[in-house]
């Protein structure tokens, strides 16, 4: 079973960012994270996000379609990246959510709903 690892986090804390003393340990954290994924065969694919305020969202409503930059909800959260995992059960998946290297945030585990021609 496939499952999505939605990483978010609260964006007024702070993080390493790229050229800051730490930002090599805080990185490394992540690789090793998916390099278990990969050496356990769960790893389908993931992604990191940029910051909120790059989004446009695109939202149709009534018939009409409206474009907006920027995240359309106000959330105390943002959306961080993403894994996508394959395995076995929702236990599973909870497992490897708790071994995120996420610091202060939260992982929402969220199965795949089957819908291509190998489901």
């Amino acid at each position: 079973m496939k499952y999505l690892l939605i990483i978010a986090s609260d964006p007024t804390l702070p993080s390493p960012a790229p050229g800051d003393d730490d930002f090599g340990a805080y990185m490394d954290a992540w690789m090793a994270y998916t390099e278990e994924l990969e050496k356990a065969g769960a790893y389908v694919g993931g992604e990191a996000l940029l910051p909120a305020d790059t989004a446009t969202t695109v939202r149709h409503e009534g018939g009409a379609t409206t474009i907006v930059d920027g995240p359309f909800v106000e959330l105390k959260e943002h959306l961080g990246g993403y894994y996508v995992i394959d395995v076995d059960t929702l236990d599973d998946a909870i497992g490897w959510a708790k071994k995120l290297p996420v610091g202060t945030g939260a992982v929402e585990v969220r199965p795949i709903m089957p819908t291509g021609p190998e489901s």
